[in-house]
């Protein structure tokens, strides 16, 4: 199985990457995490974002292939982490590829929205994309803990 974070934006700061990095690292090598970076297209003063938006979409869909989609979305479903941690455990069971969809600065082409089979809220607060990364994979990396039994979780 392959689990991918799909996000737009490429160049991040160095304490994202790191970030980012730390968690990747840390998980099991069988379910083969990846990282596909989106370019994110220049934004000009003409106001034509949403025909950019949707090109990034392209390209989001194209890397998702058919693995199950999970958008990163404001209105999505939020869960705890023991929540987390048995969808994880299904999903896996299933042996179906995932990919996590986060869009850029004005969030998912409406395409990746429809094809998305899970929205997921991390929070009703809106955080800067580039540390979505870092929360996803450490959530990913938590819930993978609380399913091996050891101790990083604790209430």
């Amino acid at each position: 199985m392959q689990i991918q974070l799909i996000a737009v934006g490429t160049r991040m700061p160095a304490w994202v990457e790191s970030g980012f990095d730390d968690y990747a690292k840390r998980l099991p090598r069988e379910w083969r995490f990846r990282l596909r970076e989106i370019p994110l297209r220049h934004r000009g003063k003409t106001g034509d974002s949403r025909r950019l938006v949707e090109e990034e979409g392209r390209q989001m869909l194209a890397a998702l292939g058919k693995a199950r989609g999970i958008a990163l979305d404001s209105r999505g479903t939020q869960w705890d982490t023991e929540e987390l941690a048995d969808k994880l455990g299904g999903w896996l069971q299933e042996g179906r590829d995932l990919g996590f969809l986060i869009g850029g600065p004005e969030g998912l082409a409406p395409a990746c929205l429809q094809r998305a089979e899970i929205h997921w809220s991390l929070s009703r607060l809106t955080f800067p994309h580039p540390l979505v990364r870092i929360l996803v994979v450490e959530q990913i990396y938590r819930a993978w803990t609380l399913m091996q039994g050891h101790p990083y979780h604790r209430r």
